[in-house]
């Protein structure tokens, strides 16, 4: 990685809807002690949309020099050229052009040939297949070069991925299993989210079986299972740790677990953790309501004219959770998320492999509305760790979940500090 390079950061898609918070949250990293001074600029195809975002952080955060401070870098998804020329300035890109299905390759493709690192918040697509996809084509590259590509840094699937390592620090024994079970609460206001992310699932859905082709060229290899096996749970279920009816989490959380434990098992010899992700989605009332969504939804998904219909209206089709608008500044502000963990294991001494699991723990991530306080509080304190702690990373650059990246750094502290919070619940006795 060259040491010349103009700045440490460099926000790629800084007008979208994500992205303008992206750079309110870089804005609020760099203006404070440490980090340290940093350099940054925001990169996207229209230079006036991009001033119109510094000018809104800048009111935001009452510092009306921030418009005149930051470099503006016009850059189009659709042009290497300009992908080149970004990526030659950027020490890391924070990149926030999705859907990634559509234009994260060439994001990928440009900061490794140039040796820039990237993170990214792919997990909004539901189905894990970009990240995946751009381990078998370029991780091998990126290990040439050393470059760090640690995609899925956002809500999907920081509180997951870490939240697993944190438990299983927390833990003074052997953890083998854990559950988890995300809560989010709305305020009076209520809670949306902007219909990006629906359209990423619904072209996600739509295209599930070519995961599997992509899978079988990587050829992953079965993980071992330490201790008793993880029960199976149904597609809808009542959860009596969270006194509340549960389903599986749509999203990559999951995949990217399972391939934070692969890479922790075959690089490092550390045991592999099963995991199972969960929502709990309330009462009878919320379960009725999800019900009729999922079935419109899975109904029309697999049709051409149907995913049309639902990309066309998805505030009709979501009952509303989904907008064209995105949340509203109130809707956020009221907005939070409880992800707790379940976990079991064996005490110091004891096989894992013979006898049921002697210890349990209970611990918790918290933290401001997902998609848009969240998400960039992860994605911007992912990069700040890429830039400060190169030397607690993988040995190798690659393409790497977050857990894999940063499972010897203090990216969790740093989460903290920033009002995403792990603590333990409860926990055996030593």
């Amino acid at each position: 990685m060259a040491s010349s390079n103009r700045y440490d950061l460099v926000v790629f898609g800084a007008s979208g809807f994500t992205g303008q918070f992206v750079v309110e949250e870089v804005a609020r990293v760099a203006a404070e002690k440490p980090p340290g001074p940093l350099r940054w600029a925001v990169a996207g195809r229209n230079r006036q949309k991009l001033q119109q975002v510094l000018e809104q952080a800048a009111e935001m955060l009452g510092n009306p020099e921030l418009k005149s401070k930051v470099d503006v870098l016009i850059c189009d998804v659709q042009d290497p050229s300009s992908l080149a020329a970004m990526c030659k300035e950027a020490t890391v890109v924070l990149n926030c052009v999705g859907p990634y299905r559509f234009y994260g390759e060439p994001v990928v493709k440009a900061c490794v040939n140039l040796e820039s690192h990237l993170t990214d918040s792919h997990g909004q697509q539901m189905v894990p297949k970009f990240l995946e996809g751009m381990y078998l084509k370029y991780n091998s590259l990126a290990e040439e070069k050393g470059v760090y590509v640690v995609g899925s840094c956002g809500f999907d699937s920081v509180p997951a991925d870490m939240g697993i390592l944190f438990t299983r620090d927390s833990l003074k024994g052997t953890l083998t299993a854990v559950e988890s079970f995300l809560s989010v609460k709305a305020g009076p206001e209520g809670a949306s989210i902007h219909d990006g992310t629906w359209q990423s699932a619904v072209h996600g859905f739509a295209d599930q079986n070519s995961l599997k082709k992509v899978r079988k060229q990587i050829g992953y290899k079965p993980l071992p299972v330490a201790g008793a096996k993880l029960k199976r749970r149904g597609a809808l279920f009542y959860s009596n740790e969270m006194n509340q009816y549960s389903i599986p989490f749509m999203g990559s959380d999951a995949s990217v677990v399972k391939r934070t434990q692969r890479y922790l098992y075959e690089e490092l010899q550390e045991k592999p953790v099963q995991y199972g992700a969960f929502a709990a989605v309330g009462g009878l009332g919320s379960v009725i309501k999800l019900m009729m969504a999922g079935f419109f939804f899975w109904l029309l998904v697999k049709f051409s004219l149907g995913r049309s219909l639902l990309i066309k209206f998805p505030e009709f089709f979501s009952f509303g959770y989904f907008t064209k608008e995105g949340p509203t500044r109130k809707q956020m502000e009221g907005t939070s998320f409880t992800m707790t963990f379940f976990g079991e294991g064996y005490g110091r001494g004891q096989d894992p492999q013979q006898g049921k699991p002697s210890l349990k723990i209970c611990t918790q991530v918290r933290g401001p509305e997902p998609g848009y306080v969240s998400t960039p509080i992860a994605m911007v304190q992912s990069a700040i760790t890429i830039l400060k702690e190169k030397t607690s990373l993988p040995e190798r650059g690659g393409v790497y979940t977050p857990g894999a990246a940063f499972s010897k750094t203090s990216l969790i502290e740093r989460l903290n500090k920033r009002g995403l919070e792990f603590t333990v619940i409860s926990k055996p006795e030593a």
